[in-house]
């Protein structure tokens, strides 16, 4: 059998030093840097699935008392489906109405009727901004300030349509 070799690492005080430095570096960044990175993420309110039913059961309840048959599509803040309901007798287009109501709301983070306005104003460019649909009926849903989502409706006319969401909207988020 063949004898190992022994290593032996003798640091000189200089690399002592910097081996000692460096690990003070390190413990000095992982605890100075802990609640900056406790920064860096934020807790929001988020609109579930069992929000957005409770919204649409609020918003069906105003749309039935005055038989009126619409759409109701709910999204998240970026604008995602999260719930769609649709009555019996409702015209087809209605569908897609909804819902680029309710992402544009969202989107925009203001009532569809805003854009509406600007457009009736004069303010036409907001026509050819991409995905937006200038037309009440989409109103956002707002919790502690910030845009959790947003209800579209469709079916009657814009202003009955906004006053389905809204509804909608009181009922859960007073």
């Amino acid at each position: 059998m063949v004898p190992r070799a022994r290593v032996v690492c003798i640091l000189t005080p200089y690399a002592e030093f910097l081996m000692l430095r460096f690990a003070l570096s390190l413990f000095a960044a992982i605890v100075l840097c802990a609640p900056v990175a406790g920064a860096q993420t934020a807790e929001r309110a988020a609109l579930t699935l069992d929000g957005a039913k409770a919204i649409a059961a609020a918003a069906e309840s105003e749309a039935v008392q005055n038989n009126w048959q619409v759409v109701i599509a709910i999204v998240d803040a970026h604008g995602e489906l999260v719930y769609l309901q649709k009555a019996d007798n409702v015209q087809q287009g209605s569908l897609d109405i909804a819902i680029a109501k309710a992402r544009t709301s969202a989107r925009l983070r203001r009532p569809t009727k805003a854009l509406q306005d600007a457009v009736e104003g004069g303010r036409t460019v907001i026509m050819a901004m991409p995905g937006v649909l200038p037309l009440e009926g989409g109103v956002p849903i707002t919790v502690d300030g910030r845009v959790i989502g947003a209800v579209g409706v469709s079916g009657v006319t814009s202003a009955q349509d906004a006053q389905i969401a809204t509804a909608g909207i009181r009922a859960v988020f007073p």
